[in-house]
């Protein structure tokens, strides 16, 4: 059984979705150049409807100061999701800045990225384990892109974790059993077409993941 996090939410139906469907964590996505990435003033509206106890989460790219700065002023967030940040000084430096719970992203296609995740786990307060992107990707998620699961199986990771990458409603709960994974993150496997979010694939992810 795991917990869901719908991540890259940019409407108020998803939004709503999301949480009647019973996800755990909800993802803003603060990266401009993906077609899942909201303003802050959008965030803000769209975190509003979000119930406690449901974690919202702020993804960034590489931020810079001024980027975080900018997001927290306005959005009320609960985590700090960091792509691309393997400097642990920076790491601390942005988990100290913003004063939230940092969850940091890992590429993952071999057994020697799995291990540099849990090098990180002394830096990070969560670990999101995803799937190495192609080299010329745009983005650094949410490309759909699975990573062999079996590398994550039986591995003693030091701080709660999530798993991610081509996660769908068809092959999450394998994923779980696999990985033994507490929390499954999904983007595009929920969606109809880029950044369009399907609220009946949201609410049957949710479920197959539990």
């Amino acid at each position: 059984m795991a917990e869901a996090k719908i991540c890259g939410l940019s409407t108020a139906e998803s939004v709503a979705a999301s949480v009647e469907a019973g996800a755990r964590f909800l993802g803003f996505n603060f990266y401009p150049p993906s077609p899942r990435a909201v303003s802050p003033a959008q965030a803000a509206a769209l975190a509003i409807d979000v119930p406690p106890g449901v974690g919202k989460v702020g993804l960034f790219v590489a931020p810079t100061d001024e980027e975080i700065d900018a997001v927290l002023a306005t959005v009320p967030l609960d985590f700090i999701q960091i792509h691309k940040v393997e400097d642990r000084q920076r790491l601390v430096a942005i988990r100290a800045r913003a004063g939230l719970p940092l969850i940091v992203a890992q590429p993952v296609e071999t057994a020697g990225d799995v291990d540099a995740g849990v090098a990180l786990a002394g830096v990070a307060d969560m670990l999101l384990f995803d799937a190495k992107p192609a080299q010329d990707a745009v983005l650094p998620g949410g490309n759909g892109v699975a990573f062999d699961w079996r590398l994550l199986a039986n591995r003693r990771i030091p701080v709660p974790w999530m798993l991610a990458g081509g996660l769908t409603p068809d092959n999450v709960a394998q994923s779980v059993m696999l990985t033994g994974t507490k929390i499954a993150d999904v983007s595009s496997g929920v969606e109809s077409g880029p950044g369009v979010k399907d609220a009946d694939a949201i609410h049957a992810f949710v479920a197959a993941a539990r």
